[in-house]
């Protein structure tokens, strides 16, 4: 790669939201095809790995940080915008004007947005979104309190949720992970 050629400029190409990825395969394969590779640096779809709870299973997604924004590092050189812009789903580019040439992004834009990619990329599982809220009707699915219902009171740090059930007719705290518990709702 090179790192500090100056034909290698950061730009944008707008597509059609919900089809980054498809679309980020699409140009590969199309620059590919016409053999200019050399002008395509880098292709990319901003992205994070969100963890949520579906009945009761820890299901991992990827959300598009940009939703129908792709940032290719590129020198569109010749054909090459052309290229890019003919691929199905492909919008423009961000910035063009009519019949213009396609802007590249500042360095303090692309340091923001790329920071704010390898901050996504550091982020670990613990940021997991907790789908309960105080006061919540649960059940409890798993471990011995299972089959018991109950009301969420308290949401920790560590993913902890504290629950209240009635045991002997009487409410008891009991805590549990979020993959023991259901939303009655």
């Amino acid at each position: 790669m090179s790192e500090k050629n100056p034909l290698f400029k950061w730009y944008v190409v707008r597509a059609v939201s919900g089809q980054e990825n498809k679309i980020k395969t699409y140009i590969e394969n199309e620059i590919s095809h016409m053999g200019m590779d050399s002008f395509i640096e880098e292709i990319l779809v901003p992205s994070e790995k969100v963890v949520q709870i579906r009945k009761g299973k820890k299901v991992t997604k990827d959300k598009t940080y940009f939703p129908g924004y792709i940032m290719i590092k590129a020198n569109l050189a010749g054909e090459v915008p052309h290229v890019i812009k003919s691929v199905t789903n492909v919008i423009g580019f961000l910035g063009e004007t009519k019949g213009g040439d396609p802007i590249p992004l500042r360095q303090s834009e692309v340091n923001r947005m790329l920071g704010k990619v390898d901050e996504l990329a550091l982020q670990e599982e613990s940021d997991i979104i907790i789908p309960f809220i105080h006061g919540e009707s649960v059940k409890v699915i798993d471990g011995p309190f299972k089959e018991f219902n109950g009301l969420v009171q308290e949401v920790n740090d560590r993913n902890r949720i504290k629950v209240n059930v009635n045991i002997f007719g009487r409410p008891t705290p009991i805590e549990l992970s979020m993959n023991q518990i259901l939303s009655e709702s």
